[in-house]
């Protein structure tokens, strides 16, 4: 069986049971919500406990649950293809933006390059080294990381 069919077959059967989900739940919260006559004062009903009163709060609660579940997975599938490219784009901006401590770190290693090993900017070309590598590493792995997805 192909793919698209196998697709076609799940995206249909998921349709139907979930129609056929919405519909027991709704002949639920209609059952549950079945209210007897009012009072002649026309306020609360005359033989309606507060369990009832509950248990039908409780339906209409699930109901609107699942209404809004069902929402939620509806814009998650229609963002599911954006969130491949918003996370390449996320890991390409982030590659440059820690490209530019090595930009700014990277003169002053140049600058200080003859004091590596004892000299009076011996700290100074240390600490950029530090910096230039950690964030050189960085960059590279996020632009890496982006090329794999």
């Amino acid at each position: 069986m192909k793919p698209q069919s196998i697709g076609r077959a799940l995206g249909i059967g998921l349709r139907v049971a979930g129609r056929i989900a919405g519909q027991s739940v709704a002949a639920a919260v209609q059952a549950v919500d079945g209210r007897p006559a009012t009072s002649a004062s026309g306020g609360v009903p005359q033989n309606q406990t507060v369990p009832q009163n509950h248990t039908a709060g409780r339906g209409a609660g699930q109901a609107a649950g699942l209404a809004s579940h069902g929402v939620a997975q509806g814009v998650a599938g229609f963002l599911r293809p954006f969130r491949r490219i918003g996370g390449i784009l996320w890991l390409e901006v982030a590659g440059v933006f820690f490209l530019l401590p090595v930009v700014v770190f990277g003169p002053s290693l140049w600058r200080t390059r003859l004091s590596w090993a004892h000299g009076p900017d011996h700290r100074t070309f240390l600490v950029s080294v530090g910096i230039v590598m950690l964030f050189l590493y960085l960059s590279v792995t996020s632009f890496l990381r982006a090329r794999r997805k």
